[in-house]
């Protein structure tokens, strides 16, 4: 049984990576292209994974090229997919998303889909009950399901917030590990700098850590062994797509190891980091051996399986077959 577990339904990104956004009216050459799987928790399971932790994912998807291609993703990278469901009549979500050199920014244009039924079957209620670690983006009825089951069994729930909404909010007291992204914090607290403060008014409704991550500027919050502040690694940044999500599992593979929470954002920034040298959100996750390696020289060197990787995501025809 996997030491961790996901609930989400995954997407298929579309990636174009730019010199810049175009301008009204322009016509720009696109630098690279990839398609690859998406998804918050998705992508973090994918990072777990590649790190050596064992993960599967509940899912509900459509039966169609997408979601044949979501699987397969999960399988090629080791995340167990004994609960990801294949629905006849639904559609798998798509995003098309542009990163460009200019900012290092990227935007995302969601496309419509028929979602699958969201709910936990019996079966998955079972699997649920020997995670060690539950992880979630979403407050939905299914999730807090899935949380309460995990609670009631000993294990531990992270949580993704990477935007505000009033779901999550009231969702915070069941969530022992609460990473949120910088727009989710200063939705709540605007230009506020007392960073340990606001981590722990968030600490005091229930959660053991709180972290916010602030994308180049690293990330800050409050654990049981108190404030920390880590910043993140420098490198040649290719794109940011997923940086979050693959942070987030980078961090829960410390959470599994028992280090102390600082170690833990220190080295899931720098997988992030490694991760941001490549196109996409999921061909340029390093292992644990090549993290560590990078954190004690500051040196990038990218092995063949990642140039194996981005050719791989970049053939759609035979991805989606």
């Amino acid at each position: 049984m996997p030491d961790v577990i996901g609930v989400e339904a995954p997407c298929v990104d579309c990636l174009l990576h730019l010199p810049r956004l175009p301008r009204p009216n322009e016509g720009l050459a696109v630098e690279d292209s990839s398609w690859q799987g998406g998804g918050k928790v998705s992508t973090a399971m994918v990072a777990l994974a590649r790190l050596g932790a064992s993960c599967g994912m509940i899912s509900d998807i459509g039966d169609d090229g997408y979601g044949r291609f979501s699987k397969r993703d999960f399988d090629f990278h080791g995340v167990e997919t004994t609960h990801v469901r294949l629905h006849q009549d639904y559609q798998t979500g798509l995003s098309y998303v542009l990163s460009e050199d200019e900012t290092h920014g990227r935007n995302i244009l969601h496309w419509n889909h028929k979602a699958a039924p969201a709910g936990l079957t019996p079966e998955d209620k079972e699997y649920l009950c020997q995670a060690k670690l539950l992880h979630l983006a979403s407050a939905q009825e299914a999730c807090r399901e899935a949380a309460a089951i995990v609670h009631q069994n000993g294990g531990l729930v992270a949580f993704d917030a990477d935007g505000y909404s009033s779901d999550i909010e009231a969702f915070i007291p069941n969530i022992d590990y609460f990473i949120a992204s910088e727009f989710y914090y200063r939705h709540c607290y605007g230009d506020s700098q007392d960073f340990e403060g606001n981590c722990r008014q968030i600490i005091a409704r229930g959660p053991r850590v709180c972290i916010f991550t602030f994308g180049p500027q690293g990330c800050l919050g409050v654990g049981p062994e108190g404030f920390f502040n880590e910043p993140t690694f420098p490198v040649p940044v290719v794109d940011t797509v997923g940086a979050g999500d693959v942070y987030h599992g980078a961090f829960l593979y410390g959470v599994l190891q028992g280090w102390e929470t600082a170690r833990s954002a220190r080295f899931a920034n720098a997988v992030a980091s490694l991760k941001c040298t490549c196109i996409g959100g999921r061909a340029g996750i390093p292992t644990l051996e090549e993290t560590l390696a990078f954190m004690k020289t500051g040196c990038v060197h990218r092995p063949e399986e990642i140039k194996h990787r981005l050719e791989r995501y970049r053939d759609p025809a035979r991805l989606f077959m």
